[in-house]
Formats: C-alpha cells, sequence, structure tokens
C-alpha cells in the first residue's frame, strides 16, 4: 500500500484491532462476497453452419432454413444451387453461444458452445464455419471457426440403440477470436461501487467499516443493503486497481438472514445458523393400514349337489406408532433444533412437515423457502 509512513502505521494499527474484534473462522473476504460494478461477462450469440458430418446433419427437407443457409454459404463462393434439388445430411444449423469476459482485447480467444437447431442426429466430427459472434446492440464482437468436440454418442442398428451424453451439443475450446474490445478504464476513475452478491444491511454496513479501518479515512459508506461506494484517498498513491487489489483482501463476518431452504421433490433442508425456536411441543406418529386379500375356495362334500365357490377373505391390520412428545425451548439454536428433531426419529419428509407445522404455529422465527 502506497501511504504516508504515519498514516500507514495508523492504518495499520487500527486494521489489527478491527481484525481481533471478529471471530477469524467467520470471516470471509470482500473479493468472495462483493464485485466491482461494471467488471463482469457479455453474452455473445451467433448462427452458422457444422459441416462435415457423416450422414447426422440435418435433414434439408425438413430443415427448410438448414437448405437456406446452406445455399447462401454456396452463394459467396459463386456456386448457385438455387435451382438445384440438395440432398444432403452432412450439414446441420447450430447456434453458438459464448461469454466475452470483462477487459478482453482484439486477438484474443474464448471457448464457444455449439448447439444443433434443426434435426440432426450428431455434431460429431463436424466443423464451424466462420460464424460472427453479436452481442445485446447488435455489434460484432467475436468471430467463431473450428473442430466441434461433442462428449455423448448416438449408435444403433435397426433392432437397437445406444446414446451417451447430449451428441448434438458441444464446444470449442479457444474456437472464437476476438474482434471488438469493451472499453473500460477503470484505473483513473475516482470512485467505484462494490455490489454484494447476497444483498443485507449488515453486511454493506461491516463492509464499509472494514475498509474505513483499513484506509484510516472515510473512504467507503454503504449507499444501500446492496452497494458500497468506494472513493479514492486523495493521499493513495496509486491508481483503482491497486486500491481494489487491496481492499478486496479484507476480510468482514458477512450476516445471515434466519432462512430455510426446503426442496420437496428430493427431501432437501439447508438451514441458516441464525434459526430460532420458540418453546413448542412437537408430537410426529404414523399410521399404517395394512389390507391383505387371501381368498380361499370353498368345495361342496362328496356326492352332494353343490358347486364349488370361491369365498373372499380380507385381512386389515392397523398399525399406529406412539408418537414421543419433544419440547423445544425458547430460543432454541440450530443445533438443538436439529438434535431434538433427530431425536423423534423422523425421516427428512417428515421433517420438512413438521418446519412447515412449526412455522404456521408462529414458533419457528426464520422464513422458510420452497424450492
Amino acid at each position: 500500500m502506497r501511504l504516508a509512513k504515519p498514516i500507514l502505521a495508523l492504518a495499520l494499527a487500527i486494521a489489527g484491532v478491527f481484525v481481533l474484534t471478529l471471530p477469524a473462522h467467520a470471516q470471509t473476504r470482500i473479493k468472495d462476497i462483493a464485485d466491482v460494478e461494471g467488471v463482469r461477462e457479455n453474452q455473445l450469440v451467433g448462427y452458422g453452419l457444422v459441416v462435415g458430418l457423416d450422414g447426422t446433419g440435418d435433414s434439408l427437407r425438413n430443415a427448410a432454413f438448414t437448405r437456406q443457409s446452406l445455399s447462401a454459404m454456396l452463394e459467396r463462393f459463386d456456386v448457385n444451387t438455387r435451382d438445384a434439388n440438395l440432398n444432403t445430411r452432412n450439414t446441420a444449423a447450430v447456434m453458438i453461444t459464448a461469454h466475452l469476459p470483462p477487459f478482453a482485447t482484439a486477438g484474443s480467444r474464448i471457448d464457444v458452445t455449439v448447439s444443433a437447431i434443426g434435426d440432426a442426429q450428431s455434431l460429431q466430427g463436424g466443423t464451424l464455419i466462420a460464424t460472427a459472434l453479436m452481442g445485446a446492440d447488435g455489434q460484432v464482437y467475436a468471430v467463431a471457426q473450428g473442430s466441434v468436440a461433442v462428449g455423448g454418442f448416438d449408435a444403433g442398428g435397426d433392432a437397437a440403440s445406444v446414446t451417451r451424453g447430449v451428441p448434438t451439443s458441444g464446444r470449442i475450446s479457444n474456437g472464437a477470436l476476438i474482434e471488438r474490445e469493451l472499453r473500460f478504464d477503470i484505473a483513473n476513475l475516482p470512485s467505484i461501487r462494490l455490489a454484494l452478491r447476497n444483498p443485507d444491511f449488515t453486511t454493506a454496513s461491516r463492509m464499509a467499516e472494514a475498509i474505513n479501518a483499513y484506509l484510516g479515512a472515510t473512504a467507503a459508506r454503504a449507499t444501500d443493503p446492496a452497494t458500497v461506494e468506494l472513493s479514492r484517498p486523495d493521499y493513495f498513491e496509486g491508481d483503482m486497481i491497486a486500491l481494489i487489489s487491496e481492499i478486496e483482501q479484507l476480510r468482514v463476518r458477512p450476516d445471515l438472514p434466519a432462512r430455510v431452504v426446503i426442496d420437496e421433490s428430493t427431501g432437501t433442508i439447508v438451514m441458516g445458523e441464525n434459526v430460532r425456536v420458540s418453546t413448542v411441543a412437537i408430537a410426529q406418529g404414523n399410521l399404517t393400514i395394512s389390507v391383505t386379500e387371501a381368498p380361499q375356495v370353498s368345495q361342496p362334500g362328496p356326492l352332494s349337489d353343490g358347486e364349488t365357490v370361491v369365498v373372499p377373505r380380507t385381512q386389515v391390520d392397523v398399525v399406529e406408532d406412539m408418537a414421543q412428545l419433544g419440547v423445544m425451548e425458547e430460543g432454541a439454536s440450530l443445533r438443538d433444533l436439529v438434535d431434538g428433531l433427530n431425536a423423534l426419529g423422523v425421516s427428512p419428509r417428515d421433517m420438512i412437515a413438521i418446519l412447515q407445522a412449526i412455522k404456521a404455529a408462529g414458533a419457528l422465527q426464520a422464513e422458510i423457502e420452497v424450492l
């Protein structure tokens, strides 16, 4: 850090006191909980053709867009096919997607994903023809071309077939060449904004306090639960990049809301450390009813004028588990709640019903989110 010696000593002393006041195991780097506003990726998309397939491409009779694209491509090479009856399955129409990294320079390369949009069976062995990749503004930022690497395969005969993975989607490593840069002069900015990935008033306030304690000045302030505005101090000799590189290594303790996340389809339950339970009594039991059909054959006696008939026999068994009544004391922690529910011997799906019932009773001091 490029500060004057007296100011540097004071800043380090204050920073040391601040760090010692928080549990080391609960602290997280600012780099891992916040992003610099403006430093982000941009999505690119394009439409092109994959050629060289071994008869696994689009059927030109069913995919009219593939036939039109193939004719348009051949016309650029002075090959007229408008009146010809094209009948090939070695070509497939595809969509190409990619992410343009922040501060990517012209001439660097990025990975692209190639996905078939017609009735092609596989892109194995295909080559993507040069395709322009555009951003949301309609401008071309990269050009993609290369051999498609497919992780899946499709093989079969007349009676059986085997498919593994998705053979109609693949990737081209370093398959796109960046042609246009997105200019963002962050080094000379007088101030920036840090965006919290999980907005929270307490976390934003702690982040601003940690930054100010480290710099020894009021350089950061929380403007809302999701944003901390950072200004470069006048005595700081470096640029904004140097300031960010030092600030993002500071550690703060994020504050999490009391929340219980439930996925009923898989029976998954995730509870935060701040979940608390008021005094409540819990009883859980299962009622099992078994119905068994055991028909019997009734035959008449010898030399009698009767007939053989089937007599129904039904057996009904009812088993009810003895429910144990458990009491959760006031202010029970997450560990107490989990231990108490485990002591009842309930399954994850029964635990979901119990948590929802506790919430309905007003004893669960947390938010329940069902996925």
